[in-house]
C-alpha cells in the first residue's frame, strides 16, 4: 500500500502551482490598485488621457493618478484664479475629473479656474483670453446653478465658453488629479476600445488570455535563467 502511494503522480499540485504561477502577475496588479485606491479613496485611482486638451504637461495616452476631492492632506478644490493656487500637473489649480450629463461614459480631465454662484455673471472674473463673446452671447452664463467654470490647458478657452461643458456641479466632480505617468495609459486606452467594439465580454477573455499566456511566458523564461545559473 505504501509503495503504490508514493508511486502516484502529483498531477493536481502541479496544476495548482502552474495556475498559480499564470494567475500572480494579475493578483500582483490588483493588489497595487487596491493599495492605491485606498491611499488615495478614489476608485479606480487612475485615469487614462484620452484627448491633448491638458497638453503639454498631459498628453494622450497619459495615465494620471487621481484622489478624492476631500482627501487628507490634499484638502478640497483649489481654482487657477485663486491666490497661492498650488501647482497641479504643470500649472496653477487643481485638475479635476468630472462627468456633465450630456458626456455619457467619458469623463473630462480638466482644470478648475474658479467657483461661481448660482445667477453669477462670472464674465465680470474671467480672464478675458478665454472667453467668446459676453454672458449674453454664452448659454452657460449668468451661472445656471453654482459650480465651477473650467478648462484645458491647450485649448485656450473655458469650457463653458466653446460649449464642452456646462457650469460642472460639485457632484459632478469625482476625483482630482495628483500626478501623471507618460505612456502607461495606453492600455486601458485600448481596452476601452476594443470595449467599444467588441463588447466587454470577449474584450476581458482576450485580455485574460493574454495576461495569461505573458505570465506563462514570463514564468518559463524565470525558470531557465535559474536553471542555467544553477548549472
Amino acid at each position: 500500500m505504501a509503495d503504490t502511494l508514493k508511486s502516484t503522480p502529483t498531477v493536481l499540485p502541479d496544476v495548482t502551482r502552474n495556475l498559480a504561477g499564470l494567475l500572480a502577475p494579475a493578483a500582483a496588479v490588483l493588489l497595487v490598485a487596491l493599495v492605491v485606491a485606498a491611499v488615495v479613496g478614489a476608485w479606480p485611482p487612475f485615469v487614462a488621457v484620452e484627448s491633448g486638451s491638458m497638453a503639454p504637461a498631459v498628453e494622450r495616452g497619459d495615465l494620471v493618478v487621481v484622489t478624492s476631492t476631500e482627501r487628507f492632506p490634499w484638502g478640497g478644490l483649489v481654482g487657477s484664479h485663486e491666490p497661492g493656487a498650488p501647482t497641479r500637473l504643470g500649472g496653477p489649480g487643481d485638475v479635476a475629473v468630472f462627468a456633465p450629463p450630456q458626456s455619457g461614459d467619458r469623463p473630462i480631465l480638466h482644470r478648475i479656474a474658479f467657483s461661481v454662484s448660482e445667477g453669477e455673471d462670472w464674465t465680470e472674473r474671467a480672464d478675458p483670453a478665454l472667453l467668446d463673446g459676453s454672458c449674453e452671447a454664452l448659454t452657460s452664463c449668468p451661472a445656471p446653478h453654482g459650480g465651477y467654470v473650467t478648462y484645458g490647458d491647450a485649448n485656450g478657452e473655458y469650457d463653458q465658453s466653446a460649449g464642452l461643458a456646462p457650469v460642472v456641479r460639485p457632484e459632478w466632480i469625482g476625483a482630482k488629479a495628483l500626478v501623471s505617468v507618460p505612456n502607461l495609459g495606453w492600455v486601458r486606452v485600448g481596452i476601452d476600445a476594443a470595449i467599444a467594439r467588441f463588447g466587454i465580454g470577449p474584450t476581458m477573455l482576450g485580455v485574460g488570455g493574454l495576461a495569461a499566456i505573458l505570465g506563462g511566458v514570463g514564468a518559463t523564461v524565470i525558470g531557465w535563467v535559474g536553471k542555467r545559473r544553477r548549472v
